[in-house]
């Protein structure tokens, strides 16, 4: 097992590990740019080391010096929790160079699931289904008209290297095919760097269900179930919940069996998430792979007794999994609570949280790296919390994450606290009657 393990990240999800490694007996190594001096993950860690200036590419995209924070405090291990480096396959591979354990995916399973077309031509071969459309990245607009022609409008097209609703457009005609070529084209060269497009049947109606994973270096994977992440704004997530309301056993075992067959195929190691698009009919396709732990983890952890981190360090050190699969025994909900103003279209409103009181009570957990006299940074993800409520059933879990969110006060900054409150007295939500499209239509004008 590791002895030292640097936390490649910040916030609450370097805290959350630095939880786990804590209750394994492991030291942890805390890094921090300027901005992040004062939050809590920097307290809480055994060493902490500054690795830069406020900007995330001079300081949590910097792999030298973390790398050097990892030398210098000798650790064995580097951590990359979700976003900044987590996917990075050129950073794994310098883990490796410098032998220090990337907790994550290898250099090769990242590049096989972090291109798009890439992904679903290997999940294709492994027998996952994947959405009609083109076998690859298109050639030329004239390829894309003739697959759109043959497998029916509408059609999405979506950057190979994309992510966060960039570089996608949908097309449902053929007279606006060629803008939306353009137009997507031009946004992801602008956004990634590159200006690959591939073209899919567009889904109507979707949820937007995926499929939690583990598996080791013996072969061996399993599934954790399902979590519905359709509540969604401009592809971000707002709220997740396991189980899904779309999802009966039926469904739930045919998806988990994909999800093992995708893992499989590419003899993944780690905690990982295929992520699947499910149609009005039933019938689910896959969308794409994260290799790395999600922000909505803990709501599968708190239906299965299951700690994700903890199965993430002992996969890396080489312990083998039980290749059991967990099924949720409870329902549970997560609201991400973000420093953002949800009545202005969730503008982010960064600063000083001048008091702050943390819910409580039977079934709830929050997650989170701020306290009272805490000025969140403008610099990253406005997320500062997510509370996680627990109960006998969905409907038991509406009512007591109303009754944590009336709880949960924070002063001084605007938040999403609001737009939870009255998304939980939403009809259409409380019978989970709802697709990625939900707020679209959602009433934001009342809110305070």
């Amino acid at each position: 097992m590791f002895k030292k393990i640097l936390i490649a990240n910040r916030g609450e999800i370097a805290l959350r590990v630095i939880r786990t490694c804590r209750e394994m007996g492991i030291k942890t190594v805390a890094v921090y740019s300027k901005a992040d001096k004062e939050s809590l993950h920097v307290r809480f860690a055994d060493e902490a080391v500054c690795i830069g200036p406020p900007s995330s590419s001079l300081s949590y995209l910097n792999m030298p010096n973390i790398i050097a924070a990892a030398e210098i405090t000798n650790a064995d291990a580097i951590h990359p929790g979700y976003g900044f480096l987590s996917e990075n396959a050129e950073f794994s591979r310098i883990c490796e160079e410098y032998n220090i354990k990337f907790i994550g995916a290898s250099p090769d399973m990242i590049n096989k699931m972090g291109d798009k077309a890439t992904a679903k031509e290997t999940m294709k071969k492994a027998g996952v289904p994947t959405i009609p459309g083109s076998e690859g990245l298109l050639s030329s607009v004239d390829e894309g008209l003739k697959i759109a022609k043959k497998i029916g409008y509408p059609v999405i097209l979506k950057a190979t290297a994309g992510g966060g609703g960039r570089g996608m457009r949908i097309v449902k005609e053929q007279s606006g095919f060629k803008k939306a070529w353009d137009d997507a084209r031009m946004e992801a060269g602008a956004a990634f760097g590159n200006d690959g497009l591939y073209l899919e049947k567009f889904v109507e109606e979707p949820r937007h269900v995926e499929i939690q994973v583990v598996g080791d270096k013996n072969g061996k994977a399993c599934h954790l179930s399902e979590r519905d992440c359709s509540i969604q704004r401009r592809h971000q997530k707002l709220v997740e919940e396991t189980p899904s309301p779309v999802v009966d056993k039926k469904l739930r075992d045919k998806m988990g069996a994909a999800a093992i067959k995708g893992a499989k195929a590419i003899k993944y190691e780690g905690a990982g998430t295929i992520e699947f698009l499910v149609d009005k009919h039933g019938n689910f396709y896959f969308m794409e792979m994260n290799t790395r732990i999600q922000v909505e983890h803990p709501v599968t952890e708190q239906v299965t007794n299951f700690d994700l981190i903890k199965e993430q360090i002992k996969v890396a050190a080489g312990i083998p999994i039980s290749g059991k699969n967990y099924y949720p025994q409870l329902c549970s909900m997560e609201c991400r609570i973000n420093a953002e103003d949800p009545s202005k279209d969730f503008r982010p409103c960064p600063g000083k949280i001048q008091s702050l009181h943390i819910p409580g009570g039977q079934g709830v957990r929050v997650d989170s790296h701020v306290y009272a006299g805490y000025t969140i940074p403008p610099n990253y993800d406005s997320m500062i919390a997510k509370l996680i409520v627990t109960a006998q059933s969905r409907e038991e879990c509406i009512v007591r994450m109303k009754r944590a969110l009336g709880e949960f006060i924070i002063e001084g900054i605007k938040t999403t606290i609001p737009f939870h409150l009255k998304l939980m007295d939403d009809e259409k939500f409380k019978k989970g009657d709802f697709t990625t499209k939900f707020l679209e239509t959602f009433d934001f004008s009342d809110l305070k």
